[in-house]
This record gives C-alpha cells, sequence and structure tokens, in this order.
C-alpha cells in the first residue's frame, strides 16, 4: 500500500507540474486544451521507480517526454480542430511554445543522454507523421507500423536507456491499441479520421469517393480491418500483463480500463445494418 501511494504521489507532482506549464490562460482561449497523456506519464514513473532513479531525474525525464509530447500532439491537432486562421496560428504557436519548454528544461538539465534518446525520437514520429498525412504506406502493415512508432517512439527511445527494451512491444501496441479505438470512435461518429482515410487509400485505391461517401459496406469493412488490429492488439497487451516486470497496482488497473473500452462494433454493424 505504502508503494502505491508513493507512485500515485510521484504520478500526481509531475503532471501538475506539466499542467502548470502548459495550461496557459490566454492560449486556452483559443485553442483545444492541451492534452496531457496520463497513461504514458504513469508508465514511464512506473518504470523510472522500479529502477530507482531518483526524483529529481524521474521529473527530469518525465517533464521532458511530456512537453514534448504535448508539442507534437498540438501541431497534429492544427487542421482538425483550428476553427480560423487566428485558432490556426495560435495552435501553431502553442506547439512552438510547447517545444520550447521542453528544450529549455532539457538545457537547464544539461541530461546530454536524455536529449539524445529524444531527438531520435522526434525524429522517427516527424518522420512517421508525413508517411501517414501523405497517404504513402503501401500496405496496411505498413501503415500501422508507422502509427506505433508515431505514438510510443518517445517512450521506446527511453526504454533503451533505461535498459528495459523489453517493454517495447508492449508499449508499441497498447499505444497502437488507444490510437485505433479513438480514431474507430471518430470515424463512426463523424465518418472522418486521418487512419481511416490512409486506410481507405489502400484498400480501395481506386476510388475517388471521400471518405463519407464511401458505401456502408465499404465503411463497415475498413472497421472490421480496424477491429482486427485492435484485437490483435489487445492479446498481446494482456499477454504482457501477465510477464512484464515493473507493473504496479494503479499501472495493471488503468490498462484493465482501458481494454474493457474495446467494442467490436464492426460484427454489431454488419449484424444490424
Amino acid at each position: 500500500m505504502i508503494k502505491l501511494q508513493d507512485i500515485r504521489r510521484k504520478f500526481t507532482n509531475i503532471r501538475e507540474q506539466v499542467e502548470k506549464k502548459v495550461f496557459d490562460a490566454y492560449l486556452l482561449d483559443h485553442i483545444e486544451t492541451p492534452i496531457i497523456d496520463e497513461d504514458k506519464l504513469l508508465i514511464l514513473i512506473s518504470i523510472m521507480d522500479r529502477i530507482e532513479l531518483s526524483y529529481s531525474k524521474m521529473q527530469n525525464y518525465a517533464m521532458s517526454t511530456m512537453l514534448i509530447q504535448i508539442a507534437l500532439d498540438t501541431h497534429e491537432h492544427i487542421s482538425n480542430f483550428s476553427k480560423d486562421e487566428k485558432s490556426r496560428q495560435l495552435t501553431v504557436l502553442a506547439g512552438d511554445y510547447f517545444s520550447g519548454l521542453y528544450y529549455k528544461l532539457l538545457a537547464d538539465s544539461d541530461d546530454i543522454t536524455l536529449i539524445k534518446a529524444l531527438s531520435e525520437g522526434i525524429k522517427q514520429v516527424n518522420e512517421q507523421k508525413i508517411s501517414v498525412y501523405q497517404k504513402e504506406s503501401d500496405g496496411i502493415e505498413k501503415l500501422m507500423a508507422s502509427i506505433k512508432v508515431i505514438e510510443s517512439a518517445l517512450l521506446m527511445k527511453l526504454s533503451e536507456v533505461f535498459k528495459v527494451e523489453l517493454w517495447n512491444d508492449f508499449l508499441a501496441h497498447l499505444f497502437l491499441f488507444k490510437r485505433l479505438i479513438k480514431e474507430k470512435n471518430q470515424f463512426i461518429q463523424t465518418k472522418s479520421s486521418l487512419l481511416f482515410e490512409a486506410l481507405k487509400k489502400i484498400v480501395f485505391p481506386i476510388n475517388e469517393y471521400r471518405l463519407k461517401e464511401i458505401s456502408g459496406e465499404q465503411q463497415n469493412h475498413l472497421l472490421m480491418i480496424c477491429d482486427q488490429y485492435i484485437e490483435l492488439s489487445r492479446q498481446i497487451i494482456e499477454k504482457g500483463l501477465n510477464q512484464l516486470p515493473y507493473l504496479n497496482d494503479l499501472l495493471e488497473t488503468r490498462i484493465s480500463t482501458l481494454l474493457k473500452e474495446y467494442k467490436p462494433y464492426a460484427k454489431t454493424f454488419v449484424e444490424e445494418g
């Protein structure tokens, strides 16, 4: 119980420090509220706590990683959420602002190992984003591999620094699972999704219709493909829960809750549609 309370305290303290950095009152009036991925933060803290990293180093690694993750996520949301030119410009500036906070934190720490690891992760994320945005993937497996990198490259680079690379496959599938659930829900609700646009181009390459204009049968087929990859990731995550070290009760509970969010909608869609 003491250990769980200790993890919870470290997680809460560092999350609050990140919030103080990114929740700028003026920006929040004009852009979507920056999203702090608490699952990534919790995993980072859980790993660093078990390898007995000092709190000051834990704080520095976690803060730096979350700030650059928020910067990357903010830039990604420009086209999706900006309602006018001013909002668009402010969203760009917000992403740059969060990047600036990240670089200042790194400069203050002078941690060469961290700088190198995160720089490599940023490079990988941006390369794969270009591939996905420009719909350059020549197959579904390649597309899913790109999404894995976009969602987990920063954490995987740090796992290499911590010498716990055995986490990498678990991390890749956990955050692929989260992203696929998010994209699937967005597609169901709005008939728009970056991932489903890329899937459509791969699965129906000669179809010139926009995503929302394709037939119900074709939409259903894309949902079924998405469900297949969600299910595969779910199985790998559940296996990892039984095998990985450094799992604490707080992290296990959060991951179990996340897994319960999966509902195989495509099957229901076939039966009812």
